[in-house]
């Protein structure tokens, strides 16, 4: 019995109108940041290039400059050049990494967490109990607590209260606009959402869970009211996943493989302004 053929992508042409509306907040980022269209232009020539030499490879034969050019419809001699540059660098930043593990543990610990699993108010050092200092140690030892807390102090992800603890603030989910944490976080969650899409479009049957619950024709206040709501849901469903998480891997070996939980809530009370027609 033969194997089962792939399934047949879709043709491009049909492509082109989802495409459009995915990159349009994309491009409106674009020229509010000063990302010109030459330079977007570049990027994307060198991730074609990328993405053909790497990821179209045919099994034990060498990618040729050739083929290359053909998968991508870019110039060999700009095929040559471009090989081997390397596709954008996504590493975690040294900040990114600590704080997030840190909150994680605060979150999901069973001696970081009230009988309802919210992050207990720690003091800032005790000999007795929980606090801020031994969290910050259950996770790095290469940095002085209190050279953490006057970091998240200042930037707003924890507070001080009347007794002298520290609490975990609602920022600490809501890194500052436009911060490193945020851009991190920009590329590898809008990264994930879309290759999980993609990977569902190009396989046969559906790999990843990649849903939402869509209501149009609403009134203002309503969109208002279950945005709110669907904030609450949201919340609850990550922090479930965070503490069963923590918990797994506590015994696990670990690897080379990454798992990525991602909700996202968006409301509109305008509709895209109309596509512009091509002139004839």
């Amino acid at each position: 019995m033969s194997a089962a053929s792939p399934p047949v992508p879709p043709d491009a042409s049909r492509l082109q109108a989802p495409v459009a509306r995915l990159l349009r907040p994309l491009v409106r980022l674009f020229v509010r940041c000063g990302i010109t269209f030459p330079a977007l232009t570049d990027l994307l020539r060198e991730l074609y290039v990328n993405v053909a030499e790497y990821d179209f490879a045919l099994p034990g034969k060498e990618q040729t400059d050739s083929r290359v050019s053909l998968l991508t419809g870019i110039h060999r001699k700009e095929v040559r050049r471009l090989r081997g540059a390397g596709a954008p660098v996504s590493a975690v930043p040294v900040a990114v990494s600590r704080t997030s593990r840190i909150i994680a543990r605060w979150l999901a610990a069973p001696e970081f967490t009230d009988a309802a699993g919210r992050p207990r108010p720690l003091p800032r050092a005790s000999e007795t109990e929980p606090s801020f200092e031994s969290l910050v140690a259950s996770v790095t030892r290469d940095l002085r607590p209190r050279a953490v807390l006057d970091e998240w102090l200042d930037r707003g992800i924890a507070f001080v209260d009347e007794a002298e603890r520290i609490v975990l603030a609602e920022a600490a989910f809501v890194p500052r606009g436009g911060g490193e944490q945020q851009l991190y976080y920009f590329g590898r969650n809008l990264h994930d959402h879309v290759a999980a899409a993609v990977t569902n479009i190009l396989e046969e049957k559906p790999r990843f869970l990649e849903r939402a619950v869509h209501y149009d024709g609403l009134s203002p206040e309503l969109a208002r009211r279950l945005e709110a709501r669907a904030r609450e849901i949201a919340m609850e469903a990550l922090h479930q996943a965070n503490r069963e998480a923590h918990a797994a891997c506590e015994t696990d070996p670990g690897g080379e493989a990454r798992w990525n939980f991602g909700l996202y809530v968006y409301t509109e009370e305008a509709p895209d302004p109309p596509r512009a027609t091509p002139a004839p």
